[in-house]
């Protein structure tokens, strides 16, 4: 009783908003004037990507320990800091990688986590641990940016040949860098490619023991004749003078002259005596190629978490055209990724939809109306609704991007379906009252006659358009990254339904006062409408004589759905074709920094051939940023396209290309693997895994980690569908170990950190300094020549001082040994793990797994103690999967509890979730024609359709309601089943033309979206297919089914009325058929 008298209230409150908009007509035109006006002004000041940032909240500890090797940092550095953070609250994973030299530790947050607040809880966590780890070994956080963040890559190129990839190098690091971080939006500029300058002092060890000159004491020397200093003030002649010692080094003459030491005569050492000193480059774990016509400096932008992105990326533009002045002659600028490119399409092609949806719209209501000032009414409705979506977006600070766009895109269609129904009944009555009166309507007159039109059919429409609304609601219930993707579209789509069915009720009922006018059509007049009469009346009256067998026949056409539907394939998300493709081949560890050079060269050599290619950028390693954590085992490239208009066969799609560009790049020890920048950023963040389909296979032991993931990646292979497999080598590096003996270095006097110094300065080589130069900064590095440590016999003749001051050969005190060892260490939640990476030719994933798994339980043996994880896409759709067998449920629950709010039982609520059903026979016939796989962007199609479906099935039986009503007003007794038949019949058909005009119209507002072919349209595609397949089978078989339905449900309804009409409590509820 409560939810009939809320029920009623609302009632009464919509009326009365009604009335209170038709009596203040000026203040309801002056705040639509207002709202357009601030649309207008949000439209054009809305930030805009090309998707949602769809990354995790991650921090991104990144810590240098220079010189060391994996195994090394992941002991003394990266599990101490793997182990701290998994304390860290709200974390869902942390990610551990040890490389040489280098620790990436990534914590990643449950969704909805500040970024701040994470970062600050990290910097605690960090303070805590910092006393476990090395001495002189500072962890720092990675920029404030997410896994999109790389929104501007671009290469320094010089076309004279005067200047060296060193200068180049130079000229980004210390004249470009700088200036860039200043734009808005920019967190970090990361260097890559080219030569860090460096001065590199090579001591003979031959020389220091004819000298008996230790090398620590060469060291000490540079480092103390590198500095200037202050001396305070002096004052002279009522002058005050600050007072300075200069002393940095500023070439290769002053580090020659520094003194080491002295002889016996007291003449001077000095370390050009020692020692040779020239200008080379400093070991680098990084190249970059053009075209695959030589090495290039570049630089990587890296936009701030939440920024805009466009503005951002212009702004990039716009610095780096101000730079290209100071460049020195001959060197220029060229972009070779600019996501701004992919923003404007995106933003384009939603644009262009939406334009054509407009005009579409609005060519079906003028067809159905044929009466242009009544189509006016109708179409205005859908820019002022947009733009009120608009607002919206713009005060929750939303992007308009593909998703959010396109969840404007899909409702325009149905946006319209309150201000159809409302102008398709003010038409009826109107003519009634014409009619009865015989002559045309005083203004006051058609006033009052439009009001009670709009209370007759606004309380039913606002709760159908509501019901459309609310069933977006559950597609905020999604997680992680189908969450972020579909979320902007449920937002957008309820905020444009919302907007409609506030404008049905305010703005429409005042607009047909002013605009319901003249001479209006009647129905019977319109060709259109006649043909519509005449294909849905006989049709209708067959199905109404043969009940039986035209429910009998939807059952059946709804059990021949199986058949498309047990044929399709599932995916986590459609491939967005970005416009650009990523190739990230993996070649094996231990790879030389020489050799991966030669690869990537060979590689963008072949893939600049191609005619539909503009230019190929590509990188071995790492970028000097803690958000890049490529090994030299991985290649990535940018192969940036053409615009298809230029492309030799424009109808060639992507993945084509890619099927082409793999046949041509087949090298031995290659393992090839395309995709899309973006998507793989958002991918590598989130689970790791760069390919579609990824195996994780944790455990303790290394080597048994290498036999498994090697096991596993000759099982994939086996699979006809596996266009690539690769295994991590968990065990594949090479090392060179230096096996102390603590018997004979004590023997010497020598610990063995004393000998191992040796091995870190004089072979490995250390930066003990930096020169400054001006603005820039050089380091000075010292280690021994090259031909003295670069073979077996060599390296056993390296001297290592004693404290009695006798130097002995290496071999004296350690064993040296060639062994294999972990190129890198990865870790998940400080466990070990050895990857698999799988990239496969088919797009149904899920069906893929399903075979994978066997193969994988038949053919490899996973040891105790050790778990095997499935990840990439699929961990993604396995999860979407989960939540979605929760939300559908929910959605249908949400719909039916809005039908009973607005019926007051439950048998029509019922009868309208039964034409639910009838979109899914259309949505799945068509995505199965077009050769779609079940995805979540397919899911939320469908979802969408459920709402748009209830609002159909709830005009229809609205309709036959209204005409049972009165039936049952003018007879005392109950209606004959013939009558029944005849309401139905009479009642539907008589509506036809509001029932066809919303459906319609929807399916018009989706056929821009399927038609579209710019970038974005293979996500929307996915969504408009079953929303358009399912509209034209909703239509349809509710105009002759669900008739039919209901007029069995009318037929049991009436047997029990008149029973009620019999009994003791006739007489005073009156006579029977008093319903109105």
């Amino acid at each position: 009783m409560r939810w009939a008298k809320t029920l009623t209230e609302e009632w009464f409150m919509i009326k009365a908003i009604i009335n209170a908009s038709l009596r203040d007509r000026f203040m309801v035109l002056v705040a639509t004037f207002i709202i357009g006006v601030v649309g207008i002004f949000s439209y054009k000041n809305v930030p805009l990507d090309a998707i949602p940032d769809l990354s995790d909240v991650q921090v991104i500890i990144f810590t240098k320990y220079p010189g060391q090797s994996p195994q090394v940092v992941e002991d003394q550095v990266t599990y101490p800091l793997t182990t701290s953070m998994l304390a860290v609250p709200d974390t869902k994973v942390v990610r551990g990688y040890s490389f040489f030299g280098l620790s990436f530790v990534y914590i990643i947050f449950e969704d909805g986590t500040d970024m701040y607040w994470a970062r600050s809880r990290v910097l605690e966590s960090i303070n805590y641990v910092s006393g476990r780890l090395p001495q002189g070994v500072t962890p720092t956080l990675g920029p404030d940016a997410t896994g999109v963040g790389w929104v501007y890559e671009y290469a320094l190129v010089d076309r004279s040949g005067k200047h060296d990839l060193a200068e180049l190098r130079s000229l980004q690091d210390w004249y470009l860098r700088y200036p860039l971080q200043t734009v808005d939006g920019v967190s970090e500029v990361a260097s890559v490619g080219g030569f860090v300058k460096q001065y590199q002092v090579e001591v003979d060890p031959n020389a220091l023991l004819r000298y008996n000159i230790p090398l620590g004491k060469v060291t000490m020397a540079i480092k103390m004749s590198n500095k200037d200093v202050g001396g305070r003030l002096v004052e002279m002649a009522e002058t005050e003078y600050m007072v300075r010692g200069l002393g940095y080094i500023q070439s290769i003459d002053d580090l020659n002259s520094i003194p080491v030491s002295v002889d016996d005569n007291g003449t001077p050492i000095r370390l050009r005596d020692v020692a040779n000193v020239q200008i080379g480059p400093e070991l680098r774990r990084g190249l970059v190629d053009l075209n695959g016509e030589g090495e290039v400096a570049g630089g990587v932008v890296i936009m701030r978490f939440g920024e805009n992105a466009l503005a951002t990326i212009q702004a990039v533009r716009a610095k780096l055209e101000e730079l290209k002045a100071g460049l020195p002659e001959g060197v220029e600028i060229v972009p070779v990724y600019d996501r701004g490119d992919l923003i404007e399409r995106a933003v384009d092609s939603l644009n262009t939809s939406l334009a054509q949806e407009l005009v579409i719209v609005s060519i079906v209501v003028i067809l159905f109306l044929l009466h242009a000032r009544s189509a006016f009414v109708v179409i205005i409705t859908l820019p002022l609704g947009v733009l009120m979506a608009f607002i919206v977006m713009r005060v929750q600070g939303l992007n308009a991007n593909i998703m959010s766009l396109g969840g404007i895109a899909i409702t325009i269609g149905t946006m319209v379906d309150g201000a159809i129904v409302m102008v398709e009944n003010a038409h009826s009555r109107l003519a009634m009252a014409r009619d009865a009166k015989g002559s045309d309507l005083t203004i006051e007159e058609r006033w009052k006659t439009i009001g009670e039109s709009c209370q007759e059919v606004g309380p039913a429409l606002f709760f159908s358009l509501l019901v459309i609304t609310v069933s977006f609601l559950p597609i905020f219930t999604m997680q992680a990254q189908e969450g972020r993707l579909f979320s902007p579209l449920a937002f957008t789509a309820t905020y444009a339904m919302a907007a409609s069915a506030i404008l049905a009720i305010t703005l429409v009922p005042v607009m047909m006062g002013y605009f319901l006018r003249g001479k209006i059509i009647a129905e019977h007049k319109n060709p259109l409408n006649r043909a519509l009469h005449a294909l849905h009346r006989p049709a209708l009256k067959t199905a109404m004589r043969w009940r039986v067998v035209t429910v009998v026949c939807a059952i059946a056409l709804l059990g021949a759905t199986y058949y498309p539907y047990s044929k399709l394939g599932s995916e986590f998300m459609p491939p967005l074709d970005e416009g650009d493709i990523l190739y990230m081949p993996t070649t094996f560890p231990g790879i030389s920094i020489t050799k991966a050079k030669e690869l990537l060269q060979q590689t963008d050599k072949i893939l600049a051939t191609f005619p539909e290619v503009h230019h190929v950028f590509g990188k071995v390693g790492r970028a000097e940023t803690a958000t890049d954590s490529a090994p030299l085992a991985m290649i990535e490239t940018t192969v940036r396209l053409k615009p298809k208009e230029e492309w030799p066969d424009p109808g060639k799609t992507t993945k084509e290309l890619m099927s082409e560009m793999d046949a041509a790049i087949q090298f031995p020890g290659l393992a090839n693997a395309w995709t899309m920048p973006i998507k793989t950023r958002i991918d590598m963040l989130s689970t790791g895994i760069k390919t579609p389909i990824g195996i994780k296979v944790s455990g303790p032991d290394l080597n048994v980690l290498q036999e498994v993931s090697q096991d596993i990646e000759q099982a994939m292979k086996t699979l006809p569908e596996t266009t690539s497999a690769f295994g991590d080598r968990a065990v594949g590096g090479y090392y060179l170990d230096f096996d102390i003996n603590r018997e004979s270095a004590a023997r010497y006097g020598l610990t063995v950190g004393a000998v191992q110094d040796v091995i870190q300065s004089a072979i490995g080589g250390m930066n003990i300094t930096e020169t400054v130069e001006g603005l820039e900064r050089y380091p000075v590095n010292l280690r021994y020549p090259r031909e003295l440590r670069d073979d077996l016999e060599t390296l056993k003749r390296v001297i290592i001082p004693t404290p009695t001051g006798a130097q002995i050969p290496l071999a004296l005190v350690a064993e040296i040994n060639y062994t294999r060892g972990p190129p890198v260490i990865k870790s998940e939640d400080a466990r070990p793990n050895a990857w698999i990476y799988v990239d496969i030719s088919t797009s149904d994933i899920g069906g893929f797994v399903t075979k994978a798994k066997e193969v994988v339980n038949q053919q490899v043996d996973i040891p105790a103690g050790y778990t095997l994880t499935w990840s990439g896409q699929f961990e993604y759709m396995e999860r979407a999967a989960k939540r979605l067998s929760i939300v559908a449920p929910a959605t249908l629950f949400i719909i039916f509890l809005l039908l009973y709010f607005n019926f007051r039982n439950v048998i029509e609520p019922v009868v309208v979730m039964i034409s639910i059903p009838f979109g899914l026979i259309g949505g799945i016939w068509l995505i199965y024609f077009n050769d779609y796989n079940v995805s979540v962007a397919v899911a939320v199609g469908f979802i969408a359709l459920a709402g748009m479906a209830a609002e159909i099935g709830v005009l229809v039986l609205s309709f036959i309601d209204t005409e049972i009503a009165e039936r049952r007003s003018e007879s005392a007794r109950r209606l004959t089943l013939e009558e029944i038949r005849d309401s139905v019949l009479n009642a539907t058909s008589k509506r036809v033309r509001p029932v066809a005009m919303t459906a319609i119209s929807t399916m018009a507002g989706l056929i821009p979206i399927m038609l579209s072919s710019g970038t974005g349209s293979d996500v929307t595609h996915r969504i408009a297919a079953p929303m358009l397949g399912g509209m034209l089978t909703v239509m349809i078989l509710n105009l002759l089914v669900l008739p039919v339905i209901y007029s069995f449900v009318l037929q049991f309804q009436e047997k029990r009325r008149v029973v009620a009409d019999s009994s003791e409590v006739q007489a005073a509820d009156g006579p029977a058929g008093s319903v109105s």
